[in-house]
């Protein structure tokens, strides 16, 4: 089952499409973080263009590195000693698709504890955008069965929900780091 659905959602991520997929919070919109086209087109579905709504999924902190060239060494060890998901917001982004880094230059990355998401990331070989299923201004949907028959139409990949694991069902807390180990909580 996991493979099988790893390997769809690939072969969609490798044309510029959009995958509707569970992480280790809420169930996640997204694309190849590279591909500029893909990530407008998550813009339109969401009906939003605000940068600062899409994080990208990295494998691990080795490829976290390659796509920000900025990052102080402190935001790794707190990425470490998190016991709970984390998003970094971090300096010095490149790499990815223009459209989805905001004016200050920063990315916001999460290394997701989530075996699908694991699986993916490390068959990809590049971070993959997630932002929440919904509609922007909307509420998040805790699971599948709340995301908007909008959003499921407007994807080209819905992976099975069998592969969801235990998500927190609520976003990851957010930590923003500036270029000498800065640290600012922006969501608990």
């Amino acid at each position: 089952m996991m493979e099988k659905e790893v390997e769809a959602a690939l072969e969609v991520l490798r044309r510029g499409g959009l995958i509707l997929y569970p992480t280790d919070t809420v169930w996640g919109i997204g694309c190849d973080a590279t591909d500029e086209k893909a990530v407008e087109r998550i813009y339109e579905l969401k009906r939003s263009v605000n940068k600062h709504s899409m994080l990208v999924l990295c494998r691990d902190a080795d490829m976290i590195v390659r796509y920000v060239d900025k990052a102080p060494g402190i935001a790794f060890e707190v990425l470490e000693m998190a016991t709970k998901p984390l998003t970094l917001i971090l300096e010095g982004a490149v790499g990815v698709a223009p459209n989805l880094i905001p004016e200050e230059g920063t990315l916001g990355v999460r290394v997701p504890d989530h075996e699908f998401c694991r699986q993916l990331l490390r068959r990809f070989g590049k971070p993959i955008v997630s932002t929440s299923a919904n509609i922007s201004g909307e509420e998040t949907p805790k699971g599948l069965d709340k995301v908007s028959r909008e959003i499921v139409d407007g994807v080209d990949y819905v992976v099975n929900p069998r592969v969801q694991g235990r998500p927190t069902g609520k976003p990851s807390s957010i930590v923003a780091f500036g270029p000498r180990g800065e640290v600012k909580i922006i969501r608990k």
